[in-house]
Order: structure tokens, then sequence, then C-alpha cells
């Protein structure tokens, strides 16, 4: 049986995703035997960017309003500049967000994607990580910010960019096998 043999994971994006923030964790965790689903609140295709120039266009398998957190084990949600900045402000998206904190299921987001988070009033109390220009954003919401490659906080795992993709994969995938946690909660207190 391969690691994550039986796993489902919704990964949470829009047109402007950084493509090795999906491309990556994606590829872990179907590699370990697990299932990646695009969820968007876009229909057909999303687009991603390389840094700033485009790069590939990639199938959306679930349009966001047809979702169910209930099929998912977990959650992702790449950065990029403009995925986050057009999540937070969709409120289909932060409830899609906020119902895998309520099922104490795993939440993985790299680089500007805890911007979703933050939006969702998600990271109080939590320790996280984040691209350097939003870890500001994270302290002003109440999280504890760190400034490295990967923080684990009892089910959320954060990243900082796509330099740390080997160490959010590791944690990534180590927090979807273990499942369910008890302390996954947007209520936590600061």
């Amino acid at each position: 049986m391969s690691r994550a043999e039986g796993k489902r994971v919704a990964i949470l994006a829009t047109d402007g995703f950084e493509q090795s923030e999906l491309e990556s964790p994606k590829s872990a965790i179907e590699n370990a035997g697990g299932e990646a689903f695009v969820v968007s609140p876009n229909t057909d295709r999303i687009q991603a960017n390389k840094h700033r120039e485009h790069g590939d266009t990639f199938a959306v398998d679930v349009h966001l309003s047809e979702a169910d957190p209930d099929d998912y084990h977990a959650l992702l949600i790449p950065g990029g500049l403009f995925n986050p900045d057009a999540l937070r402000i969709n409120e289909e998206a932060l409830k899609f967000a906020a119902s895998f904190f309520d099922h104490k299921k795993p939440v993985f987001s790299i680089c500007h994607g805890p911007q979703v988070l933050i939006s969702a009033d998600l990271v109080r109390g939590r320790k996280v990580t984040g691209f350097k220009a939003i870890q500001r954003d994270l302290e002003n919401a109440g999280a504890v910010v760190r400034d490295e490659a990967v923080i684990v906080d009892d089910g959320l795992v954060t990243s900082r960019n796509p330099d740390d993709l080997d160490a959010f994969n590791e944690k990534l995938l180590e927090e979807l096998c273990e499942g369910r946690h008890e302390g996954q909660d947007k209520s936590v207190a600061a």
C-alpha cells in the first residue's frame, strides 16, 4: 500500500496561482498514492503563473459550488499573487476553507496562500509562516509568525515560497497520512 493511498486532497485555486506551488505538492500526493483534485470558482481551466509570466493552464476537476468538503481528507491552497487575492474575497471559497478546520482536517498553504486563511479568520493563535510580504498581515490577524521553511501546527502546514517545496511536501504528506487533528480548530485563542 502506498503512503497516501485512499487520501483525497482538494486544491483550492483560481487564475494566477504559482505553478510550482500546485504542481509540486500535487505530484507528491499522487506519487504517494493519493488523489488531488483542483477545486475552483472557475469552470474548465485555470491559468498558472511562473513568477511574473504566464505558465500552463490546468483543468478544473470540481467547480467550487459543487465541491463537498466531506469528499476530501485535506485542503491545499497554493500561492501566487493573484490566486489568493481572488479567493480571499470569495465567500464560498472562505467557507470551503473553514469547513476543513471545522472537521479537524489538515490544511496546507504556501507563499501568499495563507491570505485566504487570514480572510476566513483561521490563523488567530496559530503558528504559521508565509511569503515575507504577508508575514505582517499574518501577525495582524493574530498568528504567531516564524520565518522558517515550513511550520506545522496541529494539522496546519505553511511554507514561505517555492524554495521551500521539498520541506513543505514532506510535512504535507506526513500530516495527510496522520489524518484528523483534534487541535485543528479555527477558534484557537492567542
